[in-house]
């Protein structure tokens, strides 16, 4: 059971959190959606990506739709659950993993890609912080 009730806004468990602020709900959708939708990277580098995070930031919600593959060998999407790795873990990127990014990505997808890790990151931490839970009876 989450901390707080779940509001009568939004369209998933999450939102209904948010949506106790319909205006921080709304921009926030709208960014999931911004990120989420951009062809920047493929499916398989979001979605590894996303779950990475979700096993470092402790979201039950988020672990619950699945585990990292042990089976990637695309070089950007390794390089890119590395970074999440290390940002979820509050350490500094250093030179060397700075470098292999800037093998595998343009400045550009650089950063879209932090911000993904953020931002993917932020969500998380804001569902743990209320103990989202992979069931939400809403």
């Amino acid at each position: 059971m989450a901390k707080i009730t779940f509001s009568q806004e939004g369209l998933t468990p999450f939102q209904q959190l948010l949506g106790h602020n319909k205006y921080i709900m709304e921009k926030w959708t709208s960014l999931e959606e911004c990120l989420f939708n951009s062809n920047t990277f493929t499916h398989e580098l979001k979605e590894e990506v996303r779950r990475t995070l979700a096993f470092n930031n402790g979201c039950q919600y988020c672990m619950s739709k699945g585990k990292p593959s042990d089976k990637v060998t695309d070089s950007k999407v390794l390089i890119a659950t590395k970074i999440a790795g290390i940002v979820s873990k509050s350490q500094y990127i250093d030179n060397e993993h700075f470098d292999k990014l800037k093998n595998e990505f343009s400045d550009s997808e650089i950063s879209e890609l932090l911000a993904l890790i953020c931002f993917i990151t932020a969500c998380q931490k804001y569902g743990a912080s209320l103990d989202l839970q992979a069931i939400c009876p809403i």
